[in-house]
């Protein structure tokens, strides 16, 4: 009868039954996919903030506060700035040219028609991208989920965790889909806004006020050597310049953009960014305060910082768990697990609808009736996530370092096609292909054989810049280089841009 279990439970039964309520909303694929296009604009809003911000938003960014003090708080600017130019420049036009385009359903399906490709090989390529970093980043949603339950059931082990972690999310995102996760997305939201602002309150309150909390920050600087206090100290130009390109995988990101597609109108699209910028900024501030704070509190409880286990990515769970009622802490550390499951719902629906949609209906059976394709889809979400668990299966991953790797390859392939396809009508199907595969191969290639041996060797400076920064350069570059080489579009393809973006600008 611990209280924890008792509200961690009621949770997880209150997202299955919006599962259970979303499979009797779902009667085709369409809205299995995108829920019908019916999304108002707080749900856009929270679904789409929720969908962004995983585990790594209770746990990746805190610990890395707590670990290098606010210069690594360039992550929440940079995410900031890129998630309003994403808002701003993408989420309207976008709304409106999948819609020109066949009525398009998935990213790899716009592409293959907002171009006029004949051949599948731009359907294939944008899958294929999608499949191998979502697989790696619904992996980041699984280890953030097993550190959870091992933190709250001892003795657990992490395969046990694991599984139980990612049970549910698999469970309502199978029975469904889009609508499931949009829906359950909201709630997620809201408990996740709740914890990150109550937490970082009652960490100050406990630690007793602004001087005591300086104080204690101070002592421990002058013990290790570390100025903890501002954003500019213990880094380096390129270091910001990394932290912050964070905001640049926005614009590439297939389960946010899956929100803007599925909005009801554009117009709708601006509520939604008001109230997503909103919910934003607070999510962020409070989640940098967590780690900041966190510094002050184990500085003056030195003898509490064992509840940590030794990893710094669990520091919401100990302060949670240390200063709230455990009925209250149960409703706090759901939060975390509502991260979790809104993003890796929505990775999972994403991974689904690539295979269902652009490799199933597109070459295996095109006549395929819309149930046949809603239970392909089913399937499709449990195949996905046994790859992913599997992924996830080394206890020591880390997830603000799985996250990191998939968000570059999804900003750097996709984040430039996306952007100069609802802005550019000279962009062609060369240019396209081209960009996303360059975006792609720059970012494993920049990771694997640029910055980790630079890293390994104790290197510093541009070598060990942030992935996503040469590989969003190569894909944009190669883009406009590549398109200007070609023939223009096709006047059909230059026309129906035209009048998509002619209807975009009537419908603000």
């Amino acid at each position: 009868m611990n209280p924890m279990y008792i509200t961690f439970g009621v949770y997880l039964i209150a997202v299955l039954l919006i599962g259970l309520a979303a499979y009797f909303s779902t009667r085709n694929f369409d809205d299995y996919i995108l829920g019908g296009r019916s999304l108002g604009p707080f749900v856009t809003a929270m679904s789409a903030g929720a969908s962004d911000m995983s585990g790594w938003l209770l746990m990746g960014l805190p610990g890395a506060i707590y670990l290098s003090g606010l210069s690594e708080a360039w992550i929440a600017i940079g995410l900031t700035i890129g998630a309003y130019f994403n808002w701003l420049l993408v989420a309207g036009r976008l709304r409106i040219h999948t819609e020109y385009n066949n009525n398009a359903l998935t990213l790899p399906e716009y592409f293959h028609h907002r171009f006029g490709g004949n051949g599948k090989v731009m359907k294939v390529i944008s899958a294929s991208i999608i499949l191998f970093f979502f697989t790696i980043y619904c992996a980041s949603g699984i280890v953030a989920g097993a550190t959870l339950f091992q933190s709250l059931f001892p003795g657990m082990s992490y395969t046990q965790a694991m599984w139980l972690g990612a049970g549910a999310t698999i469970a309502y995102t199978f029975i469904g889909g889009f609508l499931a996760v949009s829906w359950t997305d909201t709630v997620q939201a809201t408990l996740m806004i709740f914890a990150l602002i109550l937490t970082p309150i009652m960490v100050y309150l406990a630690i007793g006020g602004a001087d005591q909390m300086n104080a204690a920050i101070q002592s421990i600087a002058q013990g290790n050597g570390k100025e903890y206090g501002s954003l500019f100290a213990g880094t380096t130009l390129i270091g910001i310049i990394s932290t912050a390109a964070w905001g640049l995988g926005y614009f590439g990101q297939p389960h946010i953009l899956a929100r803007f597609m599925a909005a009801e109108n554009v117009k709708s699209l601006v509520s939604a960014r008001r109230i997503g910028m909103s919910w934003m900024i607070l999510c962020l501030g409070g989640a940098v305060a967590v780690g900041y704070f966190g510094i002050a509190y184990f500085g003056a409880h030195p003898e509490q910082v064992g509840t940590m286990q030794g990893n710094h990515e669990r520091i919401f769970i100990a302060l949670a768990s240390l200063l709230f009622n455990p009925w209250i802490a149960g409703v706090i550390l759901s939060a975390i697990l509502a991260a979790v499951m809104s993003t890796l719902s929505c990775q999972l629906l994403v991974c689904s609808s690539a295979i269902t949609e652009d490799f199933y209906k597109g070459f295996l059976r095109p006549n395929a009736t819309q149930n046949e394709l809603v239970w392909v889809g089913r399937i499709m979400v449990l195949a996905i996530a046994v790859i992913s668990i599997l992924i996830a299966s080394d206890p020591e991953s880390k997830v603000l370092g799985l996250v990191s790797y998939a968000w570059a390859g999804f900003g750097a392939a996709f984040g430039p096609v996306v952007i100069l396809s609802v802005l550019w009508k000279r962009m062609t199907a060369g240019g396209a292909l081209a960009g996303m595969i360059a975006g792609a191969l720059t970012v494993v290639a920049w990771a694997e054989w640029v910055k980790k041996p630079a890293l390994a060797a104790q290197q510093s400076g541009l070598l060990t810049m942030y992935e996503i920064v040469p590989g969003f350069i190569a894909c944009w570059l190669v883009v406009v280089m590549v398109s200007l080489a070609n023939k223009e579009p096709s006047q059909e393809v230059q026309e129906r841009f035209e009048k998509a973006n002619s209807d975009y600008h009537a419908a603000r």
